[in-house]
């Protein structure tokens, strides 16, 4: 009987090894793509001269600024 009790809690530990092991491999390959981004010109204020991606960055009369306070010191 006790080693039935064994082998049972073996394949138990087994089991519960194994699923753990696909739950983390399968959870590292969902992160990669939130990891990588595309890479995204830069620019630079035409104030304070600090970089920054073109998404972030105000256009105005053909000048770039970091933010709306600079922008209108700017002009």
């Amino acid at each position: 009987m006790g080693c039935r009790v064994t082998k049972l809690l073996l394949i138990v530990a087994f089991t519960i090894v194994i699923v753990l092991w696909f739950k983390r491999s399968s959870g590292q390959r969902s992160e990669l793509p939130r990891k990588q981004k595309a890479a995204e010109d830069m620019v630079r204020c035409e104030l304070c001269q600090v970089n920054l991606p073109r998404s972030e960055a105000i256009l105005s009369r053909g000048r770039i600024y970091c933010c709306d306070e600079h922008r209108l010191r700017g002009h």
